[in-house]
């Protein structure tokens, strides 16, 4: 799209959630629209502020902006890193991409793998933390960065990060209330929609928290229009028979809350490798966990059903201390801080309602304790799982990302490192791919900018307190969720039951890839060790499910993008 005189030219994917209120300020100030659109809004929006119209928008974005008059290159990634930027500068050219794949068709470009990115992915299953991917001279545009190419010279620089801050408030509902009016807003200004739009349903209190918050926006009358919902909400659910995984328990009562329709999807084993080609394609690098295959079937079913934006609770987890390892570093400040008593409450709580994950607890408190040049050798000591990895992978490429001091809280620290780095991104990654790759666009209220900074700035005990995860959370949804789903405890998501599959359904096809030729000859593996290991985990002996889909999933990323085998769906330079 380009401009009244043709001086600047943009592309656009994305949202601008808020582009109906800065498209009034634009009005009043003089600018005049012919569409109605969030990518005009984008385009007069840099016109009257240049650079720092980035900071008026909420939303998802990757965009491209040339400004002819000013010869110059403007591209953008938001916020939380929603939408993808890829791009490749040689010195001749510069290139870039929503998907990695069409980089890779540029004349004289060498597809070669990066070892430091598959090292780090291999020994830590850590995808997306840095600008490079896991081909060699392809980078990504971090999240909240911008780019300027002009005068010959490229320049990336930050908008937008965390702040350290403090918020304090008289009451304890003060902070409850003020979240909850932060995320129903959130949720309002992602209902804009002029497509069907649904929810996804985990059961957990996440997705839980969006569809019973949604539900109340959906049938006010004042929100959506409710041709673009039909009677009921419709919510998308991947689900097992094996109740161990399952948690049709949980869904059942927000439907019973919300009366929403529930539509369920039931990943199979005997189609995963069918479908891994095709899946691995259009995530164009590998990936942590096959939890990623139970969201591309709820992807899936969504497109049967017609429904073309899609809510979802990711987020939550890296902003209210969602994960185990949280505790660990809490536990931590509260040391340093000599408080005992409350070290002790934590450890009671921690007890009653987390008991059958203790033993992670003295293990994760000695590599959070450790400090940052023991962490290594600390992990390794405790973990003793990387002896499937040759010796030169471990001398030339093991190594720990450094720890963010960016707040006083060690546990501030730790979300920060999980919502920037380490987990959140690739969480991100493999959203944006499966909801795109069936036409699908996913919305993350929990990733409003506003609501991340309020929740970086809430004090300690309005995360954790008393072995409770997402207190704050958890306060502003009552009489909201159900309560059997506000006070669950345990965490799940869209799981899958690896572990079992890996010994029994798939363990033929497991054996034959980690015996193939070209697995051997890759140089990352010692394939003795890695078939012994597989061995052990298929007698039940231990569980390292998540190292061996590490194995699998690059080696079958390989043949796709590095290899190129006739299998796969890697585009020809002639082809279509």
């Amino acid at each position: 799209m380009g401009n009244e005189d043709g001086s600047i030219w943009i592309v656009h994917n994305g949202e601008i959630y808020n582009y109906v209120e800065i498209r009034k300020e634009l009005e009043r100030i003089g600018h005049r629209f012919i569409t109605q659109t969030d990518t005009e809004v984008i385009l007069h929006a840099y016109e009257e502020w240049g650079i720092e119209c980035l900071r008026r928008f909420n939303g998802m974005w990757a965009f491209a902006i040339i400004d002819l008059k000013a010869k110059r290159l403007f591209c953008s990634r938001d916020r939380a890193g929603v939408k993808p930027f890829y791009y490749l500068d040689d010195g001749k050219k510069f290139c870039f991409a929503s998907e990695i794949k069409a980089l890779l068709l540029m004349d004289g470009f060498s597809i070669e793998p990066n070892d430091p990115i598959l090292a780090d992915y291999l020994f830590s299953g850590m995808v997306d933390h840095t600008a490079e991917t896991f081909f060699k001279n392809i980078y990504q545009l971090r999240p909240g960065d911008y780019l300027l190419f002009e005068d010959n010279k490229l320049t990336i620089r930050s908008y937008w990060d965390i702040e350290a801050k403090e918020v304090r408030y008289p009451r304890e509902d003060d902070y409850s209330e003020r979240f909850y009016d932060l995320l129903q807003d959130s949720v309002r200004l992602r209902l804009r929609s002029d497509v069907p739009i649904g929810s996804c349903l985990s059961g957990g209190i996440d997705s839980s928290t969006i569809v019973c918050l949604a539900n109340k926006l959906m049938f006010d009358g004042q929100h959506i229009d409710p041709r673009l919902v039909g009677e009921r909400q419709k919510t998308f659910s991947s689900c097992f028979e094996d109740t161990a995984y399952d948690e049709r328990n949980f869904i059942e009562k927000v439907i019973a809350k919300t009366g929403a329709e529930k539509n369920y999807v039931f990943p199979e084993p005997k189609t995963l490798f069918g479908e891994l080609t095709r899946l691995i394609w259009h995530q164009d690098e590998p990936f942590s966990s096959m939890t990623v295959y139970a969201h591309w079937n709820v992807m899936r079913l969504a497109q049967e059903r017609v429904v073309k934006v899609l809510l979802n609770g990711q987020g939550a987890d890296e902003l209210l201390a969602g994960y185990m390892p949280s505790f660990y570093f809490m536990m931590k400040g509260v040391l340093k801080e000599f408080d005992f008593s409350r070290f002790i409450k934590e450890m009671v709580g921690l007890v009653k309602y987390h008991g059958n994950e203790l033993k992670q607890f003295i293990p994760g408190m000695l590599i959070a304790i450790a400090p940052m040049w023991a962490k290594p050798s600390v992990r390794e000591f405790i973990k003793k799982d990387i002896g499937w990895s040759t010796e030169g992978l471990r001398k030339r490429y093991l190594r720990n990302t450094p720890e963010t001091q960016k707040f006083t809280e060690d546990l501030n620290n730790y979300l920060y490192q999980v919502y920037r780095y380490a987990i959140l991104p690739g969480l991100l990654h493999y959203e944006d791919r499966n909801s795109m790759a069936f036409s699908i666009e996913t919305r993350l209220p929990f990733l409003d900018y506003r609501l991340v900074e309020y929740a970086f700035a809430l004090p300690l005990d309005q995360k954790i307190k008393g072995g409770v995860t997402k207190v704050v959370l958890r306060n502003a949804m009552k009489n909201i969720l159900p309560e059997e789903v506000r006070n669950r405890k345990d965490k799940m998501g869209f799981v899958t039951p690896e572990g079992i599959w890996f010994r029994t359904l798939l363990k033929g096809q497991i054996r034959d890839l980690i015996s193939s030729k070209s697995f051997a000859e890759r140089g990352y593996f010692n394939v003795n060790e890695v078939k012994k290991s597989f061995e052990e985990h298929c007698k039940g002996k231990i569980n390292i499910s998540p190292i061996i889909w590490r194995w699998v999933n690059l080696e079958l990323w390989f043949r796709t993008f590095i290899d190129q085998e006739p299998s796969s769906h890697v585009w020809e330079k002639n082809g279509n």
